[in-house]
Formats: structure tokens, C-alpha cells, sequence
């Protein structure tokens, strides 16, 4: 059954987007992340211009993630001041982000760098994530303990803060600086950012995994809300029918990723998750060699940017 959709400028298959939105559910059930860096890209290869597809997934990711984030809530296992200060520069990158992608968007230059900017970032993430969870599936199968954490500099910085949560004292600055970076890539990707966050906060920052999912999903909440109100009043690329659409498959799917995710071990989660990044990476990367002008075909929008 084909669907108009107004902002995109053509027409769907309802039941292609609906099994497209649970299958990204399901993953995002299954890792525990918002699951834009493969929604976008599944978007763009059915004929959904970059731009609008960065705009619309972004109500997509923040709708899924405001459920999971009141989930994690009601078992206390959210550091309320760590997301504070995250949201400070969280709310700065997406607000950097938005315009950046605006001035891209006149520039006639926002389709190619949203391109190079997956191929980049997925790869790169994706080929760390892959080598870790695979040297982290050896060392269990050798029944060797996993190596010992140690601090690094970021925690000589100044201006340190007791986060009573999370059971930790740090530095602001790092965490003011990791949510401009999340905040500014969402909003020009169309990401949660959540598969870079993550890694983040436990192997950099130290967060314990008790409090840092659901952390994430509060600073991906309020970015990518923001970042959808943005884009709606700045770029009027908020597609509303295709969210709605997104959201419903998506929520569906993630009942069963969740179910799923419970049977697989930590090390094998990270081992498939960095695979399908990797994986994500390396087609948009043919796709852009092979068939630049296919991948992205410049339309007007009929919209005022």
C-alpha cells in the first residue's frame, strides 16, 4: 500500500517503512541503543533525501528513547547530575549542529557530508567495537580475567564534581565536551549517538554500567527532541507522517530485541553490534563510489530552508 508522504515529496510502501521501523526496533531492543545510525542510512537507500531523513529520524530516536529512559528512572539506575552537565553540552552541540546542517543545506553540500560523515564514523566505530568484543569473546572462551582499569588523564583535569550516583568524582570538562560532540553529530546525522556514548562514559570516563544506559538515554532524549524542534522551525524537514510510521514499527520491534538481547552475552552483543556498524559503513562507502548520483538524488523539497 503506497503512502504520500509530504515533506519527502514520494510515495512509500507503509508496509516496507513499518517492517523497516521494527527491524531497527528490534536491534535497538536487542544493543540498547537508539538505532538512527542504521535508520537513516535505510531511509536515504529507499529515496529519502539525506536531509529529511536526518530530520525525521531524529523524532523517532526520541520517542523511543524517552520509554526506555523512564524505565531505567524508576530503577534509580539514571545519575541525575551526570545528566545534568551532559545536557549542558548536549543542548549546545545539537543548537551547533542544526546550524551547521542549515548552512551545508544552502551550500548544496549537506547530502555529501552526512555521506562521508557514515562512512567515516561507522567504520571507524565499528572496527574498534568489532576488535573488542572479539578479543573479549577469546578471553572468555580462555578464561582469562579481563584487564584491570586504571585512571587516565582526564581525571587530573580541574574543576571535579561528586556525581553521588554514579559514585564518582570528576572533571565537568570532559563531560560537558562529550555532549557537544553527541549533541553536534546527532543533529547533523540524525543519531542518539548512544553506540559512541556508551564506550565512552565506561572506558574513558569510568561511569559504572549500573547508571550509564540509562544516563545516555536521558541526554538522547533531550538532544534529539530538541534537534527535531530545530530542524521543524529552521528547515521545515520534520516529515510527521513518516515518523508516526517509524515510531509505531519501531516500537513493536523493540519488544522482541529486548527479549532476545537478555540471551546473548555481553561480549557477543559488543562482537554483533560492532559487525552491523561495520557493516553499515562499508555499504554506504560502495554505494558512494558506485552510485553517487543514485544514492543521492537532489530534489526540491518544495520547502523555504
Amino acid at each position: 500500500m503506497q503512502l504520500y508522504l509530504p515533506i519527502a515529496d514520494l510515495p512509500v510502501n507503509v508496509f516496507l517503512v513499518l517492517a523497516m521501523g521494527a527491524a531497527v526496533g528490534f536491534v535497538s531492543g536487542m544493543f540498547g541503543i537508539g538505532g538512527g545510525f542504521l535508520m537513516t542510512p535505510l531511509l536515504i537507500f529507499i529515496g529519502i533525501t539525506p536531509a529529511v531523513a536526518v530530520a525525521s529520524v531524529a523524532s523517532h530516536i526520541a520517542a523511543s528513547s524517552f520509554s526506555g529512559a523512564l524505565s531505567y528512572w524508576r530503577r534509580r539506575a539514571i545519575d541525575p547530575a551526570l545528566a545534568s552537565v551532559l545536557l549542558c553540552g548536549g543542548v549546545t552541540g545539537t543548537t551547533l549542529g542544526v546550524w551547521a546542517f542549515t548552512q551545508l543545506r544552502a551550500l548544496g553540500q549537506l547530502d555529501l557530508m552526512i555521506a562521508l560523515s557514515y562512512v567515516v564514523l561507522l567504520t571507524t566505530v565499528g572496527s574498534l567495537m568489532f576488535s573488542e568484543g572479539l578479543r573479549a569473546l577469546m578471553r572468555t572462551r580462555r578464561g582469562a580475567l579481563p584487564p584491570r582499569r586504571t585512571h587516565n588523564w582526564i581525571h587530573g583535569l580541574p574543576l571535579k564534581m561528586r556525581f553521588k550516583r554514579s559514585k564518582i568524582y570528576l572533571s565537568v570538562i570532559p563531560v560537558v565536551v562529550v555532549g557537544i560532540l553527541i549533541g553536534f553529530i546527532g543533529a547533523i546525522m540524525g543519531i542518539g549517538g548512544g553506540f559512541i556514548l556508551v564506550p565512552i562514559m565506561i572506558y574513558l570516563l569510568r561511569v559504572p554500567t549500573s547508571t550509564v544506559i540509562g544516563t545516555s538515554m536521558v541526554l538522547t532524549l533531550v538532544t534529539m527532541l530538541f534537534a527535531t524542534m530545530l530542524h521543524a522551525v529552521t528547515n521545515h524537514l520534520v516529515d510527521a507522517v513518516l515518523a508516526l510510521i517509524l515510531m509505531v514499527g519501531g516500537v513493536t520491534g523493540a519488544q522482541f530485541g529486548a527479549r532476545a538481547g537478555q540471551k546473548i552475552r555481553g561480549e557477543q552483543l559488543r562482537l554483533l553490534l560492532g559487525l552491523l556498524i561495520l557493516s553499515v559503513g562499508i555499504r554506504f562507502a560502495i554505494e558512494l563510489v558506485i552510485q553517487p548520483s543514485d544514492l543521492f538524488t537532489i530534489r526540491e523539497l518544495g520547502v523555504s530552508g
